[in-house]
């Protein structure tokens, strides 16, 4: 597996680093396993050259330059609902690789609806007393492993067309959590 080389999480002001001056306490622990180099800016400032966004936040504010200015074929998550970041339109004419929003009109549906209620049913047959990181990874290998030839139209299992999804999940977060219990 090849790990993840950067995050910079950015929030309403942007990108949150070590300049900024009005960071709670959980932007700034935050810090310490995120923007190692210290970058400031907006989200427009820390995109360029960026590989991947994330967007968990509000409709509209990512444009088609962002996506322009980042690394070629970029991946774009637009999750804000209903109203995406970007529209996959817009994101695909500026030169996005793949687009995925948490939407179910558009490919690429990133959405807890395909890990719910997997996650949790996986939980209770094991009788987890938590969900782990690794029971949250497991799902994500689980559904990566769904898609047998993923395209950039279709990089996951569409939730509400495909019954094995929960089940899929259910089996790897108790295969997840029995290996933990059992070291």
């Amino acid at each position: 597996e090849v790990g993840v080389g950067e995050i910079i999480i950015c929030d309403s002001v942007g990108a949150i680093s070590p300049a900024r001056t009005d960071l709670n306490s959980a932007k700034k622990k935050l810090l310490t396993t995120t923007n190692p180099r210290e970058l400031s800016g907006s989200l427009a400032d820390v995109l360029k050259g960026a590989d991947v966004f994330i967007g968990v936040s509000c409709g509209g504010i990512l444009k088609g330059e962002h996506i322009a200015s980042m690394a070629p074929k970029a991946i774009v998550l637009a999750m804000a609902n209903p109203y995406p970041e970007i529209m996959p339109d817009e994101a695909l004419a500026a030169g996005v690789g793949v687009i995925g929003t948490g939407r179910s009109d558009f490919p690429n549906q990133v959405n807890n609806a395909l890990v719910f209620p997997g996650i949790f049913r996986g939980a209770l047959d094991i009788a987890a007393p938590r969900i782990t990181t690794a029971m949250c990874l497991a799902a994500a290998r689980a559904l990566a492993g769904m898609v047998e030839e993923p395209t950039a139209e279709k990089i996951l299992p569409t939730p509400v067309w495909d019954p094995k999804i929960a089940q899929t999940v259910a089996k790897a977060v108790a295969e997840a959590a029995a290996a933990a219990a059992a070291e």
